[in-house]
């Protein structure tokens, strides 16, 4: 499913330039490095001397690069969305702005084929045709982020919307290049911490604020780049602040009406600081990123306190010193319910590091560096005291080397490696501490003829996974393989067609996982025998991109062997025995969009998803995105831009053992914006309203949904400037 969006006003024109003259020293490119990343950085800084010394005599002027506009970032060779042989769904200018929200899996929810995990207002990942966690990879700017939310649904995603200047999603071959893990796919959030350009004004930026009235929210957003000669730096911030949120009317909660999930709260802020050397041939820049979030954890209990397993059977009580499978997991003898609701406060501190040559030695047309050191921590606080404290410690590095065409291919070839330290300590450690260490070397290629495009990706990873408290080691390894295929048959007409082969190994929490989980109500045990799970997707296409009627469909069939997934064991007063397991799974949808220009200024739009999960044996699995539909009504007039939605949730029935089914409902929203300019400043303001009709709605795919329902009505208003 394409979805892109080109309705922009002034100031998204205004906006648009500057990421145009940031993406001209080179295309704006994908992530990470090589092996060591002392030696990736010292292998570009060797060549980019040597590059650079054979440039323009001193004192000549610093020509800017004029490298072709980068639509898809992390389609691997720069593609725009018609060249894309598998979906990809783009969000920028104002399309961006009606969409984004606190966290990054609402902002993409309403994205065809995109849902959240939803966990009240702190917390939402990107699901994707029904998967999440370590299948749905999100990135930086090309660069993987390292963070504790593949973990738990209630770990939030260190990165902030308010700062970003599109996102991307794409599966297939060219998700491939980022880890056979990507089955779900890849979401690419860039930003602009790391100058590619000096600016041609010496000095631009940008501005924003915004309050809501659901959760009495108000944030606010600024980022500016300036530099002189060779040196360009950038600085960028973003602070929020957010109440407990309102729900639709009617919820009953422990058995009283209420309007507010308790400790829905949400306070984040953050902060970046840039440096690039920018030449006629490429940049090399630095970026230091520190996030701080502080958010509540509705419906989390302890009323599970002293609850352990017994075979495959839960027990909550006092019990012997020594359980049936030799471990005391928890002290037994707490066995009240804390009142109050527990809180996270998270530090991510990130360094970042990015470069792109051009022409950097014979044969080949661009080297391209992304590295990366993180250290987050989170404390998760109750009743004023850190009663478990997660830290994740990690560097990631990759580097890629795009070549010229040899008989009629084109492509790249790249090194990745990454390691991440992990511990969590204190009463919710369900997971010892581990290492896990990654390595892949991957390749993409393209071939064009006549009115075909043809791609092919290949890639092998390596991974170990080590258990430091009982000194566990598994090693995983796996190949994967994806080809596709784009036919523009008739102008504006594209119809692509893909197949991968894609490996992936189990976490390091699959792997180890033992003991309660508070937030999700689960007593989780890993599998150290999981072994890699194979899967098989085949994916295929329709878009038409011109003419009164434009539209993009997408069939898709993913079979995945050995699919790793918590299997319910039991079920006690609420709290579920999670056994990690294996068995064949098959996932089946289609989504898509069609939109008719109705006038010159009016068109509507038809839109929708629908994905099933099937276990082999016949089992469903849980926490599937229930179908949906939408229609919606859009209109502009000279400075003017509105719309109008109605979407429509089914009642989602295709449960898993021990799930409940979760209501249908529909909503109503629209936005509309106007934009101007004072003193050759771009300006707009904008309104928009969700769920108009105040439903109180629940989402099927969160482990809290009866705890925290989706937000009531709220109108969000907001102004931009750019310079």
């Amino acid at each position: 499913m394409i979805s892109i969006f080109h309705r922009t006003g002034p100031i998204d024109q205004h906006l648009a330039d500057v990421s145009t003259a940031r993406s001209k020293p080179l295309p704006r490119r994908q992530p990470q490095a090589l092996r060591p990343l002392p030696l990736a950085v010292a292998l570009l800084l060797t060549t980019w001397g040597q590059a650079q010394a054979q440039q323009a005599p001193a004192g000549a002027p610093v020509a800017t690069a004029a490298l072709s506009e980068v639509t898809v970032s992390a389609s691997g060779l720069q593609h725009g969305s018609s060249d894309m042989a598998t979906p990809v769904s783009v969000l920028e200018g104002d399309a961006l702005v009606r969409q984004r929200e606190a966290t990054l899996g609402e902002t993409l929810t309403s994205e065809p084929g995109i849902t959240s995990s939803h966990f009240g207002a702190g917390a939402s990942r990107p699901i994707i045709r029904g998967m999440d966690g370590p299948r749905v990879k999100v990135l930086s700017d090309g660069a993987e982020l390292h963070d504790a939310s593949t973990i738990s649904p209630d770990h939030a995603v260190a990165a902030e919307p308010l700062l970003a200047t599109q996102i991307e999603v794409l599966r297939g071959p060219s998700a491939l290049a980022y880890g056979g893990a990507a089955v779900g796919g890849v979401v690419n959030v860039l930003d602009g911490k790391v100058p590619t350009a000096v600016p041609d004004k010496g000095i631009e930026g940008s501005a924003e604020l915004r309050a809501n009235s659901g959760a009495r929210e108000g944030a606010g957003a600024f980022a500016l780049t300036g530099g002189a000669g060779n040196i360009a730096i950038h600085v960028e911030g973003a602070k929020r602040n957010a109440s407990d949120y309102r729900v639709g009317g009617g919820w009953l909660h422990e058995g009283h009406a209420e309007r507010k999930v308790p400790g829905s709260f949400n306070r984040t802020d953050s902060a970046s600081l840039g440096l690039s050397w920018v030449g006629s041939q490429g940049y090399l820049g630095v970026a230091y990123t520190r996030q701080n979030a502080e958010y509540g954890l509705p419906g989390h209990s302890h009323s599970f306190d002293g609850c352990h397993t017994h075979g495959a059977q839960l027990h909550c009580g006092t019990h012997g010193p020594q359980m049936q499978d030799g471990h005391d997991d928890h002290d037994h003898d707490h066995d009240e319910a804390h009142g109050a609701v527990p809180v996270v406060d998270l530090r991510s501190k990130r360094l970042d590091v990015r470069g792109e040559l051009r022409n950097p030695f014979a044969g080949f047309s661009a080297l391209r560096l992304r590295a990366g050191h993180t250290d987050y921590a989170h404390d998760e606080i109750e009743e004023g005291a850190v009663s478990t404290t997660f830290k994740n410690k990690a560097y990631d590095a990759r580097l890629e080397l795009q070549h010229e065409p040899v008989a009629g291919f084109k492509g790249l070839i790249g090194l990745q490696t990454s390691q991440r330290k992990f511990s969590a300590v204190g009463e919710e450690a369900y997971v010892q501490p581990t290492v896990t260490r990654k390595t892949g070397l991957f390749l993409l290629e393209e071939y064009r003829w006549g009115d075909w495009r043809f791609e092919g990706a290949l890639r092998h990873d390596r991974q170990t996974a080590e258990a430091q408290t009982s000194g566990i080691e598994r090693s995983h390894h796996g190949t994967s393989a994806s080809l596709g295929a784009v036919w523009k048959f008739q102008p504006g007409y594209a119809l692509g067609a893909s197949f991968t082969r894609a490996s992936r190994a189990p976490s390091a929490e699959e792997l180890y996982a033992r003991g309660l989980h508070m937030a999700t109500s689960t007593y989780e045990r890993g599998n150290a025998d999981l072994r890699a799970e194979t899967s098989q997707n085949i994916d295929l296409s329709l878009r038409k991109t011109s003419g009164d009627t434009t539209f993009g469909v997408s069939v898709f069939r993913n079979r995945i062997s050995n699919y790793i997934y918590g299997r319910t064991l039991d079920e006690l007063d609420g709290l579920q025995l999670l056994q990690y397991a294996q068995q064949d799974a098959t996932f089946t949808g289609i989504e898509g969009q069609v939109r008719q220009r109705l006038t010159r200024h009016i068109g509507l739009t038809l839109f929708g998803d629908v994905v099933r999960a099937r276990l082999a044996g016949g089992g469903l699995l849980p926490r599937i995105p229930a179908a949906r539909a939408g229609l919606r009504l859009d209109a502009n007039w000279n400075a003017w831009e509105g719309q109008v939605e109605w979407v429509q949730v089914a009642r989602q029935t295709r449960v898993a053992e021990f799930e409940s089914t979760t209501p249908g409902y529909g909503m109503l929203n629209l936005g509309i914006s106007y934009s101007g300019q004072m003193n050759a400043t771009p300006w707009q303001l904008y309104l928009k309203a969700h769920n108009l009709t105040d439903r109180l709605a629940y989402a099927h795919t969160s482990f809290i949904k009866n705890a925290a329902p989706l937000m009531g009505r709220n109108i969000t208003v907001g102004v931009r400037v750019a310079f």
